[in-house]
């Protein structure tokens, strides 16, 4: 990608950061573009770390650079192989790429224990013995200063005596920690004298016992992006006030390199729950399938969903790169995703909740070929065979027994016309025991095919997918909607969250699809005509077993599912 994207055809969003480097560079004509992307291994991407994702990839690759993937390790306890796995992957299907920049914030542990002692010995760190709590009340709030510990006042020596039997495992966890000496009146509370080590006796999954002190996520990470050579640190809006300390460790320590933290409004999007918590919760107590629940926002559930990476990274392209926090609608991502698979998706007929149709004038054991685009909008593609027969499945919603004057579907007495096919009459309704339409007896107009009116005859304004009974095929599809009933299901305190899980999140139905679809593996995109994009399921579509995810509508239906717009 070039760095001025000239030739996209598309009108450029916003991007402060990307100005801010193309001013650096003409300035500085040699000047890098490293960036990382950081993630904690305690848990999936989700639909919040996209913007980030593809902003610090995107950036590098936009600008000849590169971006390190790198593991914020610093809390063993939490640290989970799977998610590792898990976050290389959803990474990587995103379509970018680290290269042989794989990181860990542990490979630097040791130039972090270096760092420290160099502020220890200019006076600028200090072993603190006092409590999490009296340290948190010692803190001060936003309106009242913070005041200094008891042992702030502790000479160098000392401190690095006992830092040293700190990393020796002498003390028990939580006995004492590593702070930094810098302001306990600042009105900035991250300057209020942070935490830099606590002790852990714990086993970590790249180091072993080599320690049991480890570094806090504020010191950590500024110093790795130094030791790592990062040019342009690039995070969230809730890290702008982290930016002094941030700073302030790379000047009291003199560092040869400098990175630029820059931040940026995260991407909200309305109707969905992100906290890792709640999140778990829902795999936890059985509300969803899992981490890849097709209705869970992380990166893993879009994917099984059936969203192509290209929607997403459309997505977060066209919303630009602010410092204005804004929430994006699902509506917005339903369009990208729309836009993105009617370009992309081959055609096919499936009916969802079927009627069977049985044409009384067409002779029993005639099999008819008809054809069909396999994508309207590329010739190219060719043609798929469509078998036709007697007995053919329509979907309930295309018959009503009491139509309304405008209603262009069938109707008793009623046309319309089979897509590909024939026009068709309705002349007998028959019903099972419990009352509900079982069966359409129809006849058929031979002289219609292909989209003919007879002359003299009025045109048919009803055109409405199909599948043979005999020929097509059975197959499983599951109809997912928002999770929620309320864009926010954290709003109201008084209640538990899982109170506005939406019971029709998720309807399994039995449906029928055309022939030509059989075989189809694991990982498929369609587009069913006048349904919507279905996504075969890429585990549990194994041989013959045919099962499809909904991944999106053929229109925007979140506004009329919407109670929490009224």
């Amino acid at each position: 990608m070039s760095e001025a994207n000239e030739n996209s055809g598309k009108p450029e969003a916003n991007n402060f950061i990307k100005d801010i480097i193309v001013k650096q560079r003409q300035q500085q004509p040699g000047k890098q573009v490293i960036t990382r992307f950081p993630p904690e291994p305690n848990g999936y991407l989700h639909v919040g770390h996209l913007k980030s994702i593809c902003l610090n990839f995107g950036l590098a690759e936009q600008f000849g650079g590169r971006c390190h993937l790198r593991f914020d390790d610093t809390n063993p306890v939490s640290e989970d192989p799977e998610y590792v796995q898990a976050i290389k992957d959803d990474i990587q299907w995103l379509g970018f790429d680290w290269g042989e920049h794989l990181y860990n914030a542990s490979d630097y542990f040791d130039n972090l224990y270096e760092f420290a002692i160099q502020l220890v010995q200019k006076g600028l760190a200090f072993v603190d013995d006092c409590s999490a709590e009296e340290i948190r009340e010692l803190r001060g709030s936003l309106t009242e200063p913070g005041r200094e510990s008891p042992f702030r006042s502790r000479s160098p020596e000392e401190n690095l005596d006992l830092f040293e039997r700190m990393r020796k495992g002498e003390f028990e966890d939580g006995a004492k920690v590593l702070r930094a000496k810098i302001d306990m009146k600042s009105p900035n509370i991250n300057l209020r004298d942070p935490l830099l080590y606590r002790i852990r006796h714990v086993l970590h999954p790249h180091t072993g016992d080599k320690w049991c002190i480890y570094p806090l996520y504020d010191f950590a990470h500024g110093l790795s992006d130094e030791v790592e050579g990062i040019t342009y640190s690039i995070c969230t809006l809730e890290f702008e006030d982290h930016r002094p300390l941030y700073d302030w460790f790379l000047e009291v320590l003199e560092t040869p390199n400098r990175p630029q933290q820059i931040e940026f409004a995260k991407l909200h999007l309305d109707s969905v729950v992100l906290s890792k918590r709640r999140l778990l919760r829902l795999v936890n107590e059985g509300h969803v399938s899992g981490w890849d629940d097709p209705r869970m926002p992380t990166i893993r559930g879009m994917r099984r969903r059936g969203i192509p990476p290209e929607a997403l990274k459309n997505m977060v392209e066209s919303i630009g790169v602010t410092k204005k926090d804004s929430v994006i609608s699902m509506s917005t991502m339903d369009h990208f995703i729309r836009e993105e698979l009617d370009r992309t998706c081959p055609r096919a007929m499936g009916v969802l909740d079927p009627i069977k149709v049985v044409i009384e004038n067409y002779p029993e054991d005639k099999i008819e070929i008809l054809h069909g685009p396999v994508h309207p909008k590329n010739a190219d593609l060719g043609e798929r065979d469509i078998p036709f027969t007697r007995e053919v499945f329509i979907d309930r919603d295309d018959f009503m027994e009491d139509a309304p004057k405008k209603f262009f579907r069938l109707k008793p007495g009623g046309k319309v016309r089979l897509r590909y096919g024939y026009v068709i009459h309705c002349h007998e309704v028959i019903k099972n025991d419990q009352g509900e339409v079982a069966e359409l007896r129809c006849t058929y107009d031979e002289r219609t095919l292909g989209g003919v009116t007879p002359e003299g005859e009025k045109k048919v304004k009803g055109i409405i997918h199909w599948v043979s009974t005999t020929k097509g095929l059975s197959a499983e599809v599951r109809v997912y909607d928002r999770l929620w009933t309320t864009a926010n299901p954290l709003a109201d305190k008084e209640k538990d969250f899982i109170e506005f899980k939406n019971p029709e999140s998720l309807v399994v139905r039995k449906a029928y699809v055309e022939a030509g679809l059989k075989g189809t593996p694991g990982g498929q995109r369609f587009q069913f005509e006048r349904l919507g994009y279905f996504y075969t399921d890429p585990i549990d579509c194994q041989g013959d077993q045919l099962v499809f995810n909904r991944t999106a509508t053929l229109k925007d239906t979140w506004a009329k599912l919407d109670p929490l717009k009224n």
